[in-house]
């Protein structure tokens, strides 16, 4: 059996997923990928909309798992991101100058 990449899931996201998302104001990145277990997070307005778990499981986890059948498991990283992060950090240090 042959390894995934993540090219070949990038090409899934591209093609398949992202699209879906971008609909609604949305995107989603690899957090991790080893051992064939697939972390991902969402970006934009669906990093926190109240439907995310059925956005992953109806759309994320089953074109995954149908297009990269040997992916072992497609979780859902919640949290803050980086990018919100670096944000946050700007707006405070701008604040205390």
């Amino acid at each position: 059996m042959s390894e995934i990449t993540v090219d070949e899931i990038e090409k899934v996201l591209d093609e398949q997923i992202r699209p879906e998302l971008s609909l609604h104001g949305g995107n989603i990145k690899i957090a991790g990928f080893e051992n064939d277990v697939l972390s991902l997070r969402m970006l934009g307005q669906c990093s926190g909309c109240p439907s995310v778990n059925i956005t992953m499981e109806g759309l994320v986890n089953t074109k995954l798992t149908e297009k990269l059948p040997g992916l072992k498991k497609v979780s859902l990283v919640n949290g803050v991101s980086d990018s919100l992060l670096m944000e946050a950090r700007s707006i405070l240090q701008r604040r205390h100058q």
